[in-house]
């Protein structure tokens, strides 16, 4: 009598790979947006950041500064957010307010949805090519 050899067939094996590529494709695109969402929710942070510590310095000194140095950055200028998506700086200051961006640098079309963010000593916050890049309901 024949034993019958354990193993798996070319086809259950050509089932798995079918199944496993379904899942991908269905996943990927979701890992990409939730992605893209992280990097501009870091840069969002940069710039609330930049914010909180723009008003302490005015409540020392009773102006704004566009030096990040006396902001406790490590770069007089531009920051370089920790994944390396965008840049912050503070591109203008004065007794009165402060203007500080953050600009997309990489060529990532899921990220760069939202390509530049802007922070005010006001407090108004804006987003291009889209507004709605400070609500978190950009895709």
């Amino acid at each position: 009598m024949r034993s019958r050899m354990q193993g798996v067939t070319l086809i259950e094996l050509m089932i798995v790979v079918v199944v496993l590529s379904i899942l991908a494709t269905i996943a990927y695109p979701s890992y990409r947006q939730y992605v893209a969402k992280a990097k501009r929710n870091e840069a969002k942070a940069a710039l609330l950041q930049i914010a909180t510590r723009q008003e302490s310095f005015y409540l020392q000194n009773n102006t704004y500064t566009t030096d990040m140095t006396n902001l406790g950055f490590g770069a007089a200028n531009n920051v370089v957010t920790s994944t390396g998506t965008y840049i912050v700086n503070v591109t203008a200051a004065d007794a009165s307010t402060f203007a500080a961006n953050a600009t997309y640098q990489n060529a990532d079309a899921e990220a760069g949805k939202c390509a530049t963010f802007a922070i005010d000593g006001r407090g108004s916050k804006a987003s291009t090519p889209y507004n709605d890049c400070w609500t978190n309901t950009r895709r």
